[in-house]
Parts: structure tokens; sequence; C-alpha cells
């Protein structure tokens, strides 16, 4: 197998956001959609595992989730290269990742590399004379706590088993089959109920280790080993960076500066990271209801963290991945039909967070074009949600609200009449009552973080939590006085893009006449130092001033987990000069993009090119817009309308 030309991922750099509570990230060797991301586990650890400020690890464990909160999620099958009395520490000078592979040597001279299939994680340790290969492996190991745990010795070089972890939050859990299997004979030593020691004979300097995994069974985890047996693991490297390659050269940029390449194509990588397809290659899967399912037209996919997801990552797979995200949509109209719950269910394929608004991802998908879902299937499901939707902060009213008018049109497009009418009844009401009494006055308890009961943001952040009814907004208030309250919001840093529920605030101005606001807060945003008074949950005793995006280990403002693709995402959206404002819409919002040309090559074997002409300096601002000849007035354009391809070209002269 030859090398793929780097081309984009060149420019990815793995070790954004690793280091503290910057990200919650880790630069584990994984493939696009993968079950497995194996990397060091740092000890401390942070969320994801991994810190880049850390040097000890307690070993490499074969699965994480990327940028979720609570402690994170996988951490499984840990494996130490020595005793566990002994610290390993990372030499730092050595450590290297590139998408797909990650190496690095430890201090005691060991060597370590590994790399990715779907769903095999394959590990090298290569030892100095004076260390005996020895690998202590933990086969209860996790970030949340374990159910349950067996292994067997199967043969020589192999050992078959399961663990039952907890999922994020403790929430729920997963089952995890696999097959861990050597290239050398081992002898079984240590052995304790969720330990043991591989030892090898003493001429042996090197070890390979390969972990298959299954949420199904030890023989479809073996048969993932068996699968990739004729591969070496130089060549499953290869076709793990060859596979980012293809996937990140759909976009292409020309102009901006060489860290915002970097922060673009990281954050374009991070978005493929999941969800994750957990179908056997016969087409079985899990289902929520702990069921085993063939499918017959669809992969199945798991590991879902929706409550912040579906406002940006979810949207730009619709753009960018609209066969797989046809596969993501079925899964979660399956989860639906299987009994899914808000958060992880007792039978997941994966570790997993939460999957609330699924609704709102799903009518995304179909208003913008990926029309083939089977509504139906999830009908009684979705109805069964919509009648447990949280009510009991203002805040959980206004995503409810949101919900509710998802549910509406999905009711309308299978000609559920009856219902449509009552979910768009309910949504406006509930919309109106909470808008009214909790958010229409402003008043100084607007700035306090989770006053009245609020998750994680404060009223004003929330106020705008309802862009599908800002023309409600914008009739009761006025649009001079909504649009300086909004510059309010900005000029005295009581945004908050170090979480979701203002991340769409900035593209409001588009809706309030004041386009040239959005661009120059968006720019800035992503490219300049900014006053952050807020962090996840509580205001910073001094406020933080940096830059919220940074090619830098310390790669987000503090406190701002990227949260699973979500901040990646709408990093991308906001380079490439479009963005989706309404979920569930199909318009995105217009706004100057970072670099001179971005050129899109759509799965319908079209090509988008976006196009910034007369830009003399990076404050320079759209004076017209024109698509395809057409000048566009209005700051937005329809998903459909950029799927012809085509032209779109931004002017500012």
């Amino acid at each position: 197998m030859t090398m793929a030309v780097a081309q984009n991922t060149k420019y990815v750099n793995l070790f954004i956001g690793t280091s503290g509570d910057n990200g919650q990230v880790a630069p584990g060797a994984t493939v696009p959609f993968g079950m497995v991301c194996v990397c060091p586990d740092s000890d401390p650890r942070t969320h994801a595992g991994y810190d880049y400020a850390v040097t000890k690890v307690s070993g490499i464990s074969v699965n994480r989730l990327s940028g979720v909160g609570c402690s994170g999620g996988g951490g499984n099958l840990r494996i130490r290269p020595v005793a566990p009395a002994q610290e390993l520490h990372i030499d730092k000078s050595t450590e290297q990742a590139v998408p797909g592979y990650y190496t690095t040597a430890f201090t005691n001279g060991i060597v370590t590399e590994l790399t990715a299939t779907n769903a095999m994680a394959a590990e090298i340790f290569q030892y100095n004379r004076n260390t005996p290969a020895t690998l202590w492996v933990d086969f209860a190991s996790t970030f949340e706590g374990v159910a349950t745990c067996q292994y067997e010795r199967v043969s020589d070089t192999c050992i078959e088993g399961y663990v039952q972890a907890r999922n994020v939050c403790g929430r729920g859990q997963y089952k995890l089959y696999f097959s861990l299997n050597t290239d050398h004979p081992f002898q079984l030593q240590e052995q304790q109920p969720t330990t043991a020691a591989l030892k090898f004979d003493e001429e042996i300097r090197t070890v390979e280790v390969r972990i298959g995994l299954s949420p199904l069974s030890t023989e479809l985890a073996s048969k993932e080993c068996s699968r990739w047996k004729e591969m070496s693991f130089s060549n499953l490297k290869l076709q793990a960076f060859a596979q980012w390659e293809k996937q990140l050269q759909n976009i292409n940029v020309k102009g901006g500066e060489q860290d915002d390449k970097i922060i673009f194509y990281t954050s374009l990588y991070r978005t493929f990271l999941s969800p994750v397809d957990v179908t056997s290659p016969d087409g079985e899967y899990l289902g929520t209801d702990g069921k085993k399912y063939v499918s017959k037209d669809f992969r199945y996919y798991s590991n879902w963290s929706l409550w912040d997801t579906f406002r940006t990552k979810f949207p730009l797979l619709v753009l960018t991945e609209p066969v797989k995200m046809r596969d993501m949509a079925t899964s979660l109209i399956h989860l639906y039909a299987t009994g899914k719950k808000d958060w992880s269910t007792g039978f997941e394929s994966t570790p997993t967070v939460r999957t609330e608004h699924a609704v709102v991802l799903l009518l995304d998908a179909y208003r913008k074009g990926i029309t083939n879902l089977d509504f139906r299937k999830g009908y009684a499901g979705m109805k069964e949600e919509m009648e447990r939707l949280p009510m009991r902060s203002p805040d959980q009213k206004m995503e409810s609200a949101y919900d509710l008018w998802a549910m509406a049109q999905i009711a309308d497009i299978i000609d559920e009449k009856e219902d449509a009418e009552l979910y768009r009844q309910r949504s406006a009401t509930l919309f109106e009552e909470t808008w009214k009494k909790e958010f229409m006055t402003v008043t100084p308890a607007f700035e306090v973080m989770k006053n009245n009961g609020l998750y994680q943001g404060t009223r004003w952040q929330y106020r705008w939590a309802a862009p599908q009814y800002i023309d409600k907004m914008i009739e009761w208030v006025g649009q001079d006085s909504l649009r300086s309250q909004l510059s309010y919001f900005f000029d005295h840093h009581l945004y908050n893009q170090g979480n979701e529920p203002d991340i769409h605030v900035p593209y409001l101005f588009n809706r309030l006449g004041a386009p040239g606001e959005t661009q120059q807060i968006v720019r800035n945003l992503m490219t300049q130092p900014m006053i952050h008074k807020y962090g996840g949950n509580s205001e910073f005793p001094t406020p933080y001033f940096g830059k919220a995006f940074k090619n830098d280990p310390v790669g987000y403002s503090p406190e701002m987990d990227e949260d699973d693709g979500t901040m990646s995402a709408w990093y991308v959206f906001g380079a490439m000069g479009f963005y989706p404002l309404l979920v569930g819409d199909e318009y995105y919002e217009l706004t100057l993009p970072l670099f001179d040309k971005i050129q899109l090559r759509l799965s319908n074997g079209k090509k988008l090119t976006v196009e910034v002409k007369g830009r003399k300096k990076k404050d320079d601002l759209i004076q017209n817009i024109r698509f395809n000849g057409k000048v566009i007035d209005d700051y937005r354009i329809s998903h459909l309308e950029l799927l012809k391809g085509g032209h779109l070209v931004f002017n500012c002269k």
C-alpha cells in the first residue's frame, strides 16, 4: 500500500485542545466514524483520557468520546507495558500524531505505535534490552465505572471476553465484546478477576496487539481481527491515513493565515469522529431495547451527544456526508422505534451521551433533501417523547418549544394534520408564555449564570434560544429595540462562545437588518482575542481575555468543551461563510468567509465554489453577494440552491 499524498491532512493538528480544560479532546488513532480511538490515558486524566500537559500515563485504552462533559466515556481495555507499580511517562520530544496514527517513546525507552480500523485497535510496543516484554491489561478499565467484566484465554495468543460499563454521567451503559490477539505467544501471569499480565519470551523485543471490538459477540470481535490478519501494521496505518485524506479532500480552501487552515481542517476532522458505525458485516445491530436487529438497507450508527451536536455538527454532515447522514437519521428513527430515552439506555452499542432534539435533526435532514426517511417507523416514539419534554425551567421550555415546532412539521410531512396543528399550537403557546414572562423584559438578573434554574447559561444567553420565533420577538419588542438589545449583549461581553445555548446568536443580526454586525462578530470570534465572562457553569472570578480558537494544545477558551464536533462545526461553517441559524429550516445565514476561496465537492457530483473578491483588509465588509450571477439581497441562501453547485461570490467593493 502506497502513502496517500498529504494535501489537507497536513493541516490537521491533533494536539489542539488537548491540554487541561480547554477542549477535552484527544489525539488518538481512529478512522472516520470509527468505534476505536486508541490513545494514552493521562494520570490524572481529562474527560477524553489524554491531557497534553501531563506526562504520566495509566496506560493505553481503545476508545473515548471527544470533548464531552462529566467524566467522559470509554477508556476500556487499558494496556500498560510496565507493571502498575512503575510510573510510565511520555517523552514529549518524541510524541507525534497524524490522522490515523499516534506514536511516542516513554522515558524508560519503550516505544509505542497506535493505529486503528473501524472496530480494531492495533498497538505496537517496542522494548529495550533492559526491559522484559510484558503487558499488564486492565479488562475493567473505564472512565465512568464498570458494571461487569469477563475474560478468558482461548489460545496462547488470544484472550476474549466483554466489558459492560456505565455511560457518560453514569447514565445507562454499553457492552463491548473483545478479542485481544498478540503476534507472539504469551504466558498469563498475575491473573486477577479484572486484570492480568501477558509475559513474552525473553528474546521478544517487539509485541503487536490487535483488539477487535463488537457490541454483539466475541465471535464478531474475533472476525474483525481475522479480517485484517494479512495486513501489516504499516499498511493499516497507511489505510487509516488514506481514509482521512479522502474524507478531508471534499473541501479545499485557499487564502487565509496558516493557523486559519490548521484550525479549519482540524475542526473539519473532528466533525467526522462520530457517530460510529456499529453494524456487523452482515447488517446486524443492537437496538436500544437490548434486542438484535438486521438492517438490509442502511448502516446503524450509535454514539450520540445531540444536546450539543444537533446545532452545528449534524447540519454540517447533511452538507458534507448526505449518504451517511441518511443512515444516521434512519438510525435515530430506529432508536425511537426501539425505546429511545433522553440519555443513554441500558443497551447501547458503544459509549454515548444524550439524544434530546433528535426530531429537530431529523427535520433538518429532510428539509435539506434527505427525504428517503421512514418517519412512520419512529413516529409513535416521537409522539411519546413530546409528552415527556422537560418543562421544569425556562430554558427547558424554550428548548421544548423548539422540539414541538419540529414535530409539527414532521407530522405535516406524513400527513398527520391534526397532530401537526396540535404541536404547532403547543409550541407557539409555550414559547409566547415563556418568553414574555422570563425573557422579554431585561433586568440585571439576566447576567447571572443559572438564574431561575437555567442550565449552563444566563437569561441573556437563553433569550435567543428559539430562532424559529424571531419574527415574534420583533413583533413584541420592535426590530430597532431588539437589535439594540442584541448589540448590548455583545458589547457587554454577555455572549458565551464556550457553551452551546447562544452559539447561533451572532447570526441573528442578519435577521435584524444589520449583517455587518454578524460579519464583524463572527470574524472576531474566530480570529481575535475576546473577553469571556462565563465558563461552562459559572461566571469567571476574573474574565478571560484570549482567543476561543487557537492552534495550540490550549486550543479553546477555558472550560470550553469541544463537545463532540459541535464547536468544530461552528468554526467550519463560519470560515466557509454560511451558517444554519435555524436547524430544521433549509436556509443558511451568509457572512464573509475566512478564506479567499473555498471549493466543496458535493455528493451529487457538482462543485460549489465560494469566493471573496475585493477584500483589502481583514475587517472589510460585504458590499453585495451573487450566486451564479444573481444578486442575493437578504443575506441568506437555501441548502437546495447550494446543491445546484456553481459560484457564490462575496464582493467587498
